[in-house]
């Protein structure tokens, strides 16, 4: 059986957390990070993980179309929200869904918060930003170094209840005992260098999303952080 942990704090410098995330049956994991301040962020990034849990909840066989499904419910019951309530104008919402069955990892994923993989000390970053910082290393504009201090770092190219079409990233992939799979907003990648956060998850600590947070607060907490691990077994 899988052992699974899962960590948040609204960081040193946000009045909110506008994380969400959740964990149910049959191994389905999620992480949003909402975006809209006055506590819209908080709304959107709630609203996607109940709509992705009550969609997905006690399901048998979920396959990688139904994963991206229940992200484009969630978008449509967002900007529902939005046109009910003019104060909730703007807000979004990342995702990223992770579902474990039968030795395999399948995923869907918008935003910029992230899936990584684990595996033998190497850690690997499964999922894509979609973020305009993003587009400029992948067009050779910038380094990955330039990156990490872009001033529009932030600024997403793809989140859940923004349009009424919504494009949803997917993928799957073998996993075998021993294999260490994060979800993450980046509140955590944005404070912790991923050789750490490697290192972190490599060292059998007894809580190792409680360790990756307390890694983001050490170096500032500058956003909101949320972690979920799951070791495989």
């Amino acid at each position: 059986m899988s052992k699974v942990y899962e960590a948040t704090d609204v960081g040193c410098v946000r009045p909110i957390n506008e994380d969400s995330a959740a964990v149910f049956a049959p191994e389905v994991y999620v992480v949003a990070d909402g975006m809209g301040g006055h506590a819209a962020g908080e709304v959107a990034s709630h609203i996607l993980v109940k709509s992705v849990q009550a969609d997905l909840s006690g399901r048998e066989g979920i396959r990688e179309a139904e994963l991206c499904d229940s992200i484009r419910h969630a978008n449509h019951e967002i900007l529902a929200t939005v046109a009910e309530n003019p104060d909730c104008q703007g807000m979004g919402t990342t995702a990223t869904v992770l579902h474990l069955e039968e030795g395999q990892a399948i995923w869907a994923h918008v935003g910029d918060s992230r899936l990584y993989l684990l595996r033998s000390g190497q850690l690997m970053q499964i999922t894509r930003d979609h973020s305009y910082v993003e587009d400029l290393v992948e067009h050779g504009e910038i380094t990955e170094a330039e990156a990490r201090n872009h001033p529009q770092k932030n600024m997403l190219t793809r989140a859940v209840g923004v349009e009424e079409e919504l494009e949803v990233d997917s993928g799957s992939f073998a996993v075998a005992a021993g294999d260490v799979l994060l979800l993450a907003t980046d509140g955590l990648m944005n404070m912790v260098p991923e050789d750490e956060i490697a290192a972190i998850l490599s060292r059998n600590d007894e809580d190792p999303a409680k360790s990756l947070v307390a890694a983001a607060l050490h170096y500032g907490g500058r956003d909101n952080v949320t972690a979920v691990v799951v070791v495989y077994a």
